[in-house]
């Protein structure tokens, strides 16, 4: 059995230490975002409106996260 170590990005007290805005644009760009982009990307014409901007709600999605916003109305 192989034990496999997953390096960290940037140590917790770095987090402490980093501006909000900083923290999320550290974070953001660790993640792969295209993919997530293309799995909510509006394929039809049928449903919500395609002028809402759905990158912008993935990472207020990850920002309610990262600050431990507890509901969505908070978020808001």
């Amino acid at each position: 059995m192989t034990i496999i170590r997953q390096q960290s990005l940037f140590s917790i007290e770095e987090l402490y230490e980093m501006e909000p805005t900083q923290k999320y644009e550290e974070i953001m760009a660790a993640i792969d975002l295209d993919a997530i982009f293309y799995e909510i990307n509006k394929k039809s014409r049928v449903g919500a409106p395609t002028e809402l901007n759905y990158g912008a709600m993935i990472v207020s999605i990850f920002a309610r996260y990262i600050d431990r916003i507890p509901t969505i109305k908070d978020l808001i």
